[in-house]
């Protein structure tokens, strides 16, 4: 499990606008840098994550969806860092 300072560092730098959400266009473009950029995955990502169902990840899903995919999260921590 990522420690929650990573999982928070890697939140804002998803929440481009700052808002405390990440929003579709924002997931997108995360993911886009990270290298996946298929429109259906996206979709498909933000449908898991956005459990209340508003559009946006908020920090408590993104927590939740962090914790429930420790490996990926790993891996997602150490490209978002590099770039």
């Amino acid at each position: 499990m990522a420690e929650t300072a990573d999982m928070e560092r890697i939140f804002k730098r998803f929440d481009t606008n700052g808002d405390g959400k990440i929003s579709l266009s924002e997931l997108t473009e995360a993911l886009r840098t990270l290298g996946s950029t298929s429109a259906d995955e996206v979709q498909r990502m933000m449908a898991e994550i956005d459990t209340d169902g508003d559009g946006c990840i908020d920090f408590n899903e993104f927590i939740t969806f962090c914790n429930a995919n420790p490996g990926l999260m790993k891996d997602v921590a150490k490209e978002t860092f590099l770039i």
